[in-house]
């Protein structure tokens, strides 16, 4: 529970918000979505002029703090008025190009809408990553035996990256996205193996449903999703969380695959961190593989040239 002397810090709050907002109750869905909208004017508002704004009761916001984990409505108040002001004090109130693509929408407006998103997609990721999941989540897959990687849709191409970045410092990690394939992977899996499922939604059945074996089986299981609530973070041992917003045309978005990335190459680097030398090796050998060799070095020859006798 939060200090109600020392609130988390603003940028925090509406990331929390908006990471919880598919789990809460239909009520406290209404409070968490002005405060997505307009944190600025539920910090200036009262209690019971939220309330009336968000069709709910006072206990209906009192419980919602509750949720967020803050002691109350003052606390909240408090924690949006920060941001407003850091907000402020950083020049960017009132510029943001944000929202969802309007149909009326010149293309400098579209490039503006989604450079920003994007941008802030893998600052906000940044900023509230836990550095202790992560650093229990790095030395899981530091120690494992095999690393299988989990993903459909966008989210296939962002385990796809992470499977291809394991290999070039030697661990032995593969990416599945077939829902078959990947049932079958996770029950050969086993005690000292990982299993890492991503979905930006956490509630991709495919990716749930191999999780879920995973773990079943005694291997440790990651998850890397945008709603730590999600369907998926019931099987997960440690739950790394991405900060992207998903609208009516960006379902599926650059946004989203880059706070994905984001999280993949903290975890890339944090392993090769703890693997310092054989990874410092490893990438270094891969290297010299796909340079491109002189003709004759290392028994190699040209694209196209004669083979060996």
């Amino acid at each position: 529970m939060a200090n109600s002397a020392n609130p988390p810090s603003a940028p925090g709050t509406v990331l929390r918000v908006r990471a919880l907002l598919p789990s809460l109750p239909p009520a406290e869905q209404r409070v968490a979505q002005r405060i997505i909208d307009d944190p600025e004017r539920v910090a200036a508002s009262s209690i019971t002029q939220l309330a009336r704004d968000c069709s709910t009761s006072e206990a209906t916001v009192i419980r919602f703090c509750r949720t967020i984990e803050l002691s109350g409505y003052r606390e909240l108040r408090l924690a949006l008025a920060t941001e407003a002001g850091q907000a402020r004090g950083a020049g960017l109130s009132g510029r943001e190009p944000v929202g969802d693509i309007d149909p009326d929408d010149t293309l400098v407006t579209v490039v503006q809408k989604i450079a920003y998103t994007d941008a802030r997609a893998v600052e906000e990721t940044g900023a509230q990553l836990d550095p202790e999941v992560l650093q229990a989540a790095v030395e899981a897959m530091g120690a494992a035996r095999r690393i299988d990687i989990y993903g459909v849709g966008a989210s296939a191409f962002v385990g796809a990256d992470l499977q291809q970045k394991l290999h070039r410092i030697g661990l032995a990690s593969f990416a599945w996205s077939d829902s078959h394939v990947m049932l079958t992977s996770a029950a050969v899996l086993r005690p000292g193996d990982v299993a890492v499922g991503v979905s930006h939604s956490g509630a991709t059945i495919e990716t749930v449903n191999a999780l879920a074996e995973a773990r079943g089986r005694g291997a440790t299981t990651v998850v890397v999703t945008n709603f730590p609530r999600s369907p998926i973070c019931a099987y997960a041992d440690h739950v790394l969380t991405t900060a992207a917003r998903e609208t009516t045309f960006r379902s599926g978005a650059t946004a989203s695959r880059l706070a994905q990335l984001t999280v993949v190459d903290c975890l890339f680097v944090g392993l090769a961190q703890l693997r310092y030398a054989d990874s410092r090796s490893a990438l270094e050998t891969t290297a010299d593989a796909v340079r491109g060799l002189r003709v004759g070095e290392k028994g190699r020859r040209p694209p196209g040239g004669p083979s060996p006798a």
